[in-house]
């Protein structure tokens, strides 16, 4: 098989969360144990710090990797889904794994594959295991998928476990209350291993605290070790004063990823960075500055608040969930207060979207959409879901045609926003989505 054709046999063969859901998702770690037996348990091979969380954890895993890389290490990173190309969720120094480990190992494992009948997840998890102990990382940041107690990514043996927060998303796998979702993040924690919690709530808190103890380990809340104070922000750069609260050092950080909501995602690096030190990985000041300001550069991210045009401004932003739309909202009402704005929305079918539709302001205009994944919820259902609490758009079947709409419809000082689902991101046409750069 060539590369095409091993990504189609993938796609097809292997059932697919982020296409078809939750008949895709095994809540067990069966096959991955197996897979993993089978390549004689690479993930052993090379420490691991594995990160959970409802939202930040793609942005904390990348600015972790950014920093670890930076100062030299080789660093490995995992995290999902893709948005443009399936090679970006693995990479070493930020760069994808290369086209031809993944058609040899796709037919290194067919013949197991088709006797145990993993998920994609299941087999990309093992794959990148592969990856990083064939290749020599001297670490790698490894995301997990959904949840964290079964999730595939959970049979590692990690130096440091993080969560970044807990929020309502995939209730129907996760369970309905926070302190469900929790319990099921809160898996990731292991024996005698350092876990950092981001952002949480009273009735979260008793879950993490009730777990770590349970695995002979004091958790420590990123929270409350650091105050974050937005100083300014241009159209690159947002910059942001942090403060120890154990000593009062106040320290100013440049950030590329432009989200107001990094500052609480800055809180759980830094306070991840500070544990790494303490188990013998030297970040320098420079380098993990360096590597804030430049994380798009180094690893590649993108569809995190990414301004990709200007008069009319067009923003990208994968937030799919009520707290990550809340943010999109509460940002836009903050640095665009005399702006239109403009959404161009797209969602999946087996989520609850009405309490996240009921956060978008219905001054607004709206260009309903859907991705071409089985997945999607048809935009002319969501239009219909829209319309009926005031929010008035037309449909498209395409986002790409969406856009266009919303670009002809717009003045220079008009805001475009383009959410609501990886998927929605991933088939834009004219996203700017270039290589990471790893060198300085």
């Amino acid at each position: 098989m060539n590369y095409e054709e091993t990504l189609a046999y993938l796609f097809a063969q292997l059932p697919m969360f982020s296409r078809i859901g939750a008949a895709a998702y095994k809540a067990d770690l069966t096959n991955t144990i197996v897979l993993c037996n089978a390549l004689n348990n690479p993930q052993n091979n090379f420490k691991s710090i594995h990160i959970a969380g409802t939202n930040g954890k793609g942005s904390t895993s990348h600015m972790l990797a950014a920093m670890l890389q930076q100062q030299g290490y080789k660093t490995g990173l995992y995290t999902s889904p893709h948005i443009k190309d399936f090679r970006e969720r693995i990479r070493i120094n930020g760069l994808p794994i290369s086209k031809e480990f993944v058609i040899d190992f796709t037919e290194k494992t067919q013949s197991l594959c088709t006797e145990i009948k993993p998920s994609f997840f299941e087999l990309t998890v093992a794959m990148a295991f592969e990856y990083f102990a064939e290749n020599k990382v001297d670490i790698a940041v490894i995301e997990t998928g959904l949840g964290g107690r079964l999730d595939s990514t959970n049979i590692i043996h990690p130096i440091l476990s993080v969560i970044t927060n807990i929020g309502m998303d995939h209730t129907n796998l996760l369970g309905n209350t926070l302190e469900l979702i929790a319990y099921e993040k809160a898996g990731i924690i292991k024996e005698n291993t350092p876990v950092i919690i981001g952002a949480y709530l009273h009735q979260t808190k008793n879950v993490f605290d009730s777990k770590a103890s349970e695995m002979n380990v004091t958790p420590i809340y990123a929270d409350d070790l650091y105050e974050v104070q937005k100083v300014n922000a241009n159209k690159n750069i947002a910059t942001y004063n942090v403060t120890d609260t154990s000593n009062l050092h106040s320290e100013v950080f440049e950030l590329d990823l432009m989200g107001a909501y990094q500052m609480k995602n800055l809180k759980t690096v830094l306070a991840a960075e500070k544990i790494l030190h303490q188990l013998g990985f030297t970040i320098s000041n420079e380098n993990e500055k360096h590597a804030l300001a430049n994380v798009k550069k180094l690893t590649g991210m993108r569809g995190r608040w990414d301004v990709v045009g200007h008069s009319p401004t067009i923003i990208h932003d994968v937030g799919h969930n009520k707290d990550g739309i809340s943010e999109i909202i509460k940002q836009l009402k903050q640095d665009y207060t005399n702006s239109k704005y403009h959404f161009v929305l797209g969602f999946v079918h087996d989520k609850d979207i009405s309490e996240v539709l009921s956060l978008f302001p219905k001054e607004a205009t709206y260009y309903f959409t859907n991705a071409h994944i089985p997945r999607a919820l048809p935009y002319d259902a969501l239009q219909l879901m829209a319309n009926e609490i005031g929010l008035l758009g037309n449909g498209f079947d395409d986002v790409n045609m969406a856009i266009e709409s919303a670009k002809n419809n717009s003045k220079p000082e008009d805001v475009i926003v383009v959410c609501g689902s990886f998927f929605i991101i991933a088939e834009i046409e004219a996203a700017p989505f270039p290589n990471p750069s790893p060198k300085r």
